[in-house]
């Protein structure tokens, strides 16, 4: 690469680096990002749809048990002829009422909504499982973002310093001092660093992407994001919470739950049903009919159609319990990774703080030391080199920490706007559950309308 092109490159990055950190009228907070993120996600609002439609499924479910009111009007015209002559022609004109209620069904149907509330239940508890994976997913963007920042301006810094050792190697070369190895080396290094910095802003602007993806738009001046206080004492009381609170295993649990009714479900659709049904009618010549029947029905043979019915439940129900005990087992090993990991970039941070002042403290001794001749060009690069791995592995273990806490809310299933507390509206689950719960006729239309219209507005 040319000196000019370098130089319209370092440009570039210098004003990729001010365009990120340019101040704002207030500095944004981890907590704002998140708000951001929640109220601009569209796969929050993809899932929230889906909770609408099996609320809606609940209300279907309510429905079949009510009666079924059907109204029919027909028509007809009839001509009776005979070697071309008409012998008659008539026009008839009726109308019909009916009416069929369930009377009996071996509580088919009312076992059908409690199988739906369960899966209400089952797609709550992914809804928030949902918000957790973007929550997460903005958290770890908003670091990303400012440890891109940090080690653009680390590198910016690793090429001033090796652009002054190159211009004090090419001093003592032209005194005799050193040879031109020295200033090859300078060269070398000022080479990798500017390379070094290339790669960091290339994964600033990279970052800045993700942070847009996540949270709704570019970041501006970011904020540190405050430590949190641990979310439990010991790793047992932490998988205890998560066992009650991780929406994985609550999803699991009503799927099961539901699962189990719909193998009562298949049994119940053997047996006997029983049922009242009526009709009303008025014929165009004014003549008025009108019957009730009841109905008793049992079935003999379909086929097998029945009986595969019922192994299929049971085999739902099987794969079911497998995929609760499965959610279990994940459920106990995310919260000791996420413990884990979290406890060793604690070490981490500890660890790097003191290779970075020792690393300090050899730099400067080795430069003071090469001023006078004790040191050569290549122990100060090498001694810069280490100081500067030392910052970018501190600058690591802080980004680890701060994603490994939440990631260790998450797999307790602590990470919500709620339990978080960042005082945004949060969405109601049971605003439209409750509206249709009952299976509302026409006249609650809009009722229905006004509460969607409030959902859209809190999201």
């Amino acid at each position: 690469m040319s000196k000019r092109s370098m130089g319209r490159f370092l440009a570039g990055v210098a004003f990729i680096a001010a365009l990120a950190a340019a101040p704002a009228l207030r500095a944004e907070s981890l907590a704002d990002a998140l708000v951001s993120a929640y109220r601009n996600s569209d796969l929050l609002e993809q899932n929230r749809a889906l909770l609408r439609a099996r609320d809606e499924g609940l209300a279907q479910a309510v429905a079949s048990l009510r009666p079924v009111i059907a109204f029919a009007a027909d028509a007809g015209y009839s001509i009776l002829r005979n070697d071309g002559v008409t012998l008659n022609d008539d026009t008839t004109a009726r109308l019909r009422l009916t009416a069929e209620l369930p009377l009996y069904d071996g509580r088919n149907r009312r076992l059908g909504v409690e199988a739906a509330n369960e899966l209400v239940l089952a797609t709550r508890a992914a809804l928030v499982g949902v918000e957790q994976s973007v929550l997460l997913t903005a958290v770890q963007s908003f670091v990303d973002v400012r440890t891109a920042l940090q080690t653009v301006a680390l590198r910016e810094s690793n090429v001033g310093v090796i652009e002054q050792q190159l211009r004090a190697a090419q001093d003592r070369f032209a005194l005799g001092e050193v040879t031109r190895t020295d200033v090859a080396i300078a060269e070398a290094r000022l080479a990798g660093a500017r390379s070094a910095l290339a790669s960091a802003a290339g994964d600033l602007t990279i970052a800045r992407e993700s942070y847009r993806l996540a949270v709704g738009a570019y970041p501006g001046t970011l904020d540190a994001p405050a430590d949190l206080a641990a979310p439990a004492a010991t790793l047992e009381a932490a998988t205890a919470i998560a066992r009650a609170r991780q929406p994985a295993l609550v999803q699991a649990r009503h799927l099961l739950a539901a699962s189990e009714i719909n193998v009562a479900r298949a049994k119940a659709q053997m047996g006997p049903q029983v049922g009242v049904g009526g009709s009303l009618g008025l014929a165009d010549t004014g003549a008025q009919t009108g019957s009730v029947q009841l109905s008793f029905s049992q079935p003999l043979y379909q086929g097998g159609t029945l009986s595969a019915r019922l192994r299929a439940a049971i085999a739902q129900r099987d794969q079911d319990a497998a995929a609760l005990h499965r959610a279990a087992a994940e459920l106990d090993r995310n919260v000791a990774q996420a413990w884990a990991r979290l406890e060793v970039a604690r070490a981490s941070i500890a660890a790097s703080a003191q290779q970075v002042a020792a690393a300090q403290a050899a730099f400067d001794s080795v430069t003071e030391e090469a001023q006078f001749g004790a040191r050569t060009t290549l122990d100060v690069l090498n001694a810069e080199q280490e100081l500067r791995d030392a910052e970018a592995a501190r600058l690591a273990a802080v980004a680890a920490q701060q994603k490994s806490a939440y990631g260790l809310l998450a797999a307790m299933g602590l990470l919500t706007v709620a339990d978080l507390r960042l005082g945004v509206p949060v969405y109601d689950v049971s605003a439209y559950h409750d509206a249709v719960k009952s299976a509302p006729v026409s006249p609650e239309g809009a009722r229905l309308d006004r509460i969607l219209s409030v959902l859209g507005e809190r999201e």
